[in-house]
């Protein structure tokens, strides 16, 4: 019987490809472990080729020969290798206006605030930058101008994404689902160098504030008491004790009547003495005054 000829093409499966370096089961464990006491994330099993792939592209990088001689480098604390480490391995797929439910609840809760205090609000994953840009076109939508006394502090542990989340430059392709009248009051069109480019307008920009913050972290660089709280498709990435670890620390920070933007596929059900469920993946404080 003559079998069908098999192709070993960029399709084939990973583990009919040859690779280009050793990557054990045990080295695996390795970057678990080390990029969740790190990080908090939680890799499955599933995730061991994106791992491979990812971190293959540091070996080429820093020269190193094997997987043990790389993650020996991090476990001598190298700390510029640390933040391409985590860099690697974290996920930031966004866009504007993701999970567009909550921006008609973000603009209801603005609205019923009290006046006189400056308005507080963290994106605490803010990839890239759309999410608080979005935040911040809702902002200026709901009160009908620039000059509103709204302070957005937007977060991220990857460094990359955060440089370009400042520059706020995005390619026509990240912006055609905006509409015409938004395009228009928000953002700027590239000519020349920059032709097939827009940038957000300058008066958006300033509204937000980037930084890098860990969620991890012993200590984070937030002032309350915060009126909003934007924490979507993170939450993800971590277990359930890392989850409500985060979540106690959220609270206190939050104003009685601040809520908090949980990703779609996000529960926060185990920390019903934190948090209770207005629906639509928005929370408010358990202990919140009726």
């Amino acid at each position: 019987m003559i079998e069908p000829k098999r192709s070993f093409g960029a399709a084939a499966p990973q583990e009919l490809r040859e690779r280009e370096f050793v990557f054990s089961s045990a080295d695996f464990e390795r970057v678990r472990k080390l990029i969740y006491q790190h990080a908090g994330i939680s890799l499955s099993d599933v995730k061991q080729d994106m791992v491979y792939s990812r971190l293959a592209r540091r070996l080429r990088a820093t020269g190193l020969k094997t997987f043990a001689e790389y993650l020996a480098l991090l476990e001598r604390d190298d700390k510029d290798e640390w933040e391409k480490f985590v860099n690697s391995l974290t996920t930031n797929l966004t866009s504007f206006f993701r999970e567009p439910h909550h921006f008609p609840i973000l603009a209801e809760h603005l609205k019923k605030l009290p006046g006189g205090s400056p308005i507080r609000i963290w994106c605490s994953a803010s990839s890239t930058g759309e999410e608080p840009y979005s935040i911040a076109m809702t902002v200026v939508e709901t009160f009908g101008n620039f000059n509103v006394p709204v302070t957005i502090m937007a977060s991220d542990l990857d460094t990359n994404v955060l440089a370009t989340a400042e520059k706020g430059v995005y390619p026509l392709d990240r912006v055609e689902k905006i509409s015409p009248e938004r395009m228009k009051r928000f953002f700027l069109k590239g000519s020349g160098s920059q032709d097939g480019y827009v940038c957000v307008r300058p008066e958006l920009r300033r509204m937000i504030s980037f930084q890098r913050l860990n969620l991890l972290d012993p200590s984070w660089a937030v002032r309350g008491p915060l009126d909003v709280i934007f924490c979507r498709n993170v939450m993800i990435y971590f277990d359930k004790p890392t989850q409500y670890k985060i979540l106690s620390r959220f609270a206190p920070l939050m104003h009685e009547h601040g809520l908090l933007f949980a990703g779609h596929s996000e529960s926060f059900l185990h920390a019903a003495d934190l948090f209770r469920s207005q629906g639509k993946t928005v929370y408010e404080l358990a202990r919140r005054p009726r």
